[in-house]
């Protein structure tokens, strides 16, 4: 199985616990895997036969920005929900990263994998 990926996804979002992070829209970055047969697609040429990772991409940025959960871990495997459901996708990895949420630190967040690769056992 091959894999399909989008990586620094910018996604403006209600995310947080404390009260003034449910008053703002923060920057969630997401970085998407997405197991998928390639073969067909390469062979046809046709993006019909792909994932399509422009469409994949603006659906995820139309749900995040209305999720409004208050913690990446609940976002995240909402997202990788999502993505399995809408798409048929069989196995995903979805890593959010929070800028700024950690002092001195670039980016605090979480990675989820849902899903088994066809193949794999």
């Amino acid at each position: 199985m091959d894999t399909v990926f989008i990586h620094e996804l910018k996604v403006a979002t209600v995310i947080g616990v404390r009260p003034w992070e449910r008053r703002v829209r923060q920057t969630v970055v997401l970085d998407l895997e997405l197991a998928a047969d390639t073969a067909t697609p390469a062979h046809s040429d046709d993006v019909g036969d792909a994932v399509d990772y422009d469409l994949v991409a603006r659906h995820v940025i139309e749900h995040v920005q209305h999720a409004g959960h208050a913690l990446v871990e609940t976002l995240a495997v909402d997202v990788a929900t999502t993505l399995m459901n809408r798409f048929g996708i069989p196995w995903v990895r979805v890593r959010i990263a929070k800028p700024g949420a950690v002092a001195g630190a670039r980016a605090a967040g979480v990675v989820v994998e849902r899903g088994q690769c066809p193949g794999e056992r």
